[in-house]
């Protein structure tokens, strides 16, 4: 079995990857620091999946405690990057933070790349590199503008570091631009868990329906879409993860046309904050208790993506529709609530 390294691990899109990449045949390590996640999701994946992952607790930004891993695993044919600060509202706020960890444990993961001649890169990007875009939807080809956030600058910046790191070096690598990730797995092991208030949508919405948030709001209702929310590209959790296999399938088999290739992963679909909320509501049979408030820093207005380079290419297939990602997301909330104590045991050992 091939050995892939991922970052980031007990996360929300990279515990749902390795699941994928497990049943695709690979064999995993995961590198998670814990401190925006918890290891619950390593039960999680040991349900799915019967399989039972070892985990570093190691912060990418300590060099040596990173280098040491490598030394440990020898022939690791690919690492898939997804540990970072993700938080657009936090980035505003505390860009520093998001600077320094962001930029800091990419730069030593590349360096370890380098040194142990690791030949395929999965970077997890963001459609937030195309900041407010002209035309929409987006393709691969769109223009980047200037960043939203401190958050998109990071991504903007990474994409950077790895072209003109994979521009002189023989690793091969692929920038995964995805949109807004979204549900849980469907056995209800693993799917989104935020630490403190959800800066989400979908966690925000479910956490309001459950109780554990009095309520919700919605930033803004005086944008220029149909509805006067903002408009987003949801896509379901799981179909995110399995593009990150094909991804490394994709570099092993040798497709790729570049020394770094990018794809874009969204339903090409575009959903209003607001449109979202009503089909939570009709999936759940549970009216949300929401209010307007005023626009949000660091938003982009309206994006949704083109994929019609991914579904060719990496021959991907969305498999799951918006109501799909509602379900999945309210079930999962819902066994949050009855397995909250474990799960606050869980973090407190962290």
């Amino acid at each position: 079995m091939k050995k892939i390294l991922v970052t980031g691990g007990c996360g929300y899109i990279g515990s749902h990857t390795i699941v994928d990449l497990l049943e695709n045949g690979f064999d995993v390590i995961s590198v998670d620091d814990n401190s925006r996640s918890t290891r619950y999701a390593l039960s999680g994946i040991e349900k799915i999946t019967g399989k039972k992952i070892k985990n570093y607790t190691v912060d990418l930004k300590s060099f040596d405690d990173l280098y040491a891993i490598f030394q440990e695993h020898e022939n690791i044919e690919g690492i898939i990057h997804f540990a970072a600060y993700k938080a657009v509202g936090e980035s505003v706020a505390a860009p520093l933070l998001y600077y320094e960890n962001n930029m800091f444990g990419l730069i030593n993961l590349l360096k370890c790349v380098k040194e142990f001649s690791i030949p395929h890169f999965v970077f997890s990007s963001s459609c937030t590199v195309y900041g407010n875009p002209d035309i929409i939807p987006v393709t691969e080809q769109s223009p980047t503008k200037p960043a939203e956030s401190p958050y998109g600058a990071t991504k903007q910046m990474g994409e950077r570091i790895i072209q003109d790191f994979s521009a002189v070096e023989k690793t091969k690598s692929i920038l995964l631009r995805y949109f807004n990730p979204v549900g849980a797995h469907p056995s209800n092991e693993i799917g989104e868990l935020p630490l403190g208030k959800p800066m989400n949508l979908v966690p925000a919405i479910t956490q309001t329906a459950i109780g554990k948030l009095p309520k919700m709001l919605v930033y803004g209702n005086d944008y220029d879409t149909r509805d006067g929310s903002c408009l987003r590209d949801y896509i379901h959790v799981s179909d995110i993860a399995h593009a990150h296999t094909l991804a490394i399938q994709y570099l092993i088999n040798q497709k790729n046309k570049t020394q770094c290739d990018i794809f874009n992963l969204g339903t090409g679909n575009g959903v209003t904050v607001l449109e979202a909320i009503k089909t939570f509501e009709e999936v759940s049979g549970t009216k949300l208790n929401y209010e307007i408030g005023p626009r949000r820093a660091g938003d982009v207005i309206a994006i949704y993506a083109n994929n019609d380079c991914a579904v060719q290419e990496l021959g991907w297939k969305i498999q799951f529709g918006l109501k799909d990602m509602m379900q999945t997301a309210w079930a999962w909330e819902q066994k949050l609530k009855k397995e909250e104590n474990l799960i606050k045991q869980q973090a407190v050992l962290n």
